[in-house]
């Protein structure tokens, strides 16, 4: 199954959360991207389908080895790209922003040279 934009948001969400969360739900995952109940219930549905979320017994969301790979790519070009753009003198709220749309689309080639320039440019 291909992930789109929205489906590796809540990736990253569920990721997110759950370094700040004992149990995540998916209520936390709608409050936390502002998102309404149904359009949870339907991603979280699909992403489980595609093996990358699972219920624990708690009723928590955990991430699969699949799902966590993803989320922790996802997460970590947001980070760096956020890092760079305030490097450059973006204010940090709108590098978070743009960093939030731009690790969707960037290849994995622009994103290791972003990555090799910031380690030899600290």
């Amino acid at each position: 199954m291909h992930l789109q934009e929205s489906g590796e948001m809540y990736l990253e969400a569920i990721h997110v959360l759950s370094r700040q969360l004992p149990l995540v739900r998916a209520i936390d995952v709608g409050d936390y991207l502002g998102y309404s109940k149904p359009s949870v219930s339907r991603a979280i549905g699909l992403l489980k389908e595609g093996g990358y979320v699972e219920a624990a017994e708690n009723g928590g969301l955990v991430l699969t080895e699949v799902g966590l790979e993803v989320a922790g790519k996802i997460f970590e070009r947001h980070t760096l790209l956020t890092v760079a753009l305030t490097r450059l003198g973006v204010d940090e709220e709108t590098a978070a922003e743009d960093a939030c749309k731009i690790e969707h689309v960037i290849s994995d080639r622009s994103m290791e040279a972003i990555k090799a320039y910031m380690d030899n440019n600290k």
